[in-house]
């Protein structure tokens, strides 16, 4: 067991849970942290290790392969039908565009990880 990983994904929880207290109480950066006794240099940089963290993830994902049984093979999905219908989401300077061909699994980790900001 590495310890300092498990200390660090402690953090990084204890730290989403402090920048998700500052999104809900609507306060700005500056006021929230005089309120808590943070210091505005420590907020920035946990959040920016948590959107290191959510990118980190996400790639993960991306390089995830699918094991087929043997003997079996893989077929290549029809082609989707292209759709102009599109969502787009934006929380604190985050974009985020799904349509018909964004991949379900992807879109839950997003949500997942913006959850947790």
């Amino acid at each position: 067991m590495d310890t300092q990983k498990v200390a660090n994904e402690y953090r990084l929880s204890q730290w989403a849970q402090v920048i998700q207290a500052r999104l809900d109480s609507r306060l700005s950066v500056k006021e929230f942290c005089q309120t808590a006794g943070i210091s505005k240099n420590a907020y920035f940089y946990w959040q920016k290790k948590l959107r290191e963290a959510a990118c980190t993830e996400l790639v993960k994902t991306d390089e995830s392969q699918t094991i087929l049984p043997s003997g079996w093979m893989q077929l290549k999905p029809e082609p989707a039908q292209r759709t102009k219908e599109s969502l787009e989401i934006e929380i604190n300077g985050c974009h985020v565009t799904v349509n018909a061909e964004t991949d379900p699994e992807l879109l839950k980790k997003i949500c997942r990880t913006l959850r947790a900001l």
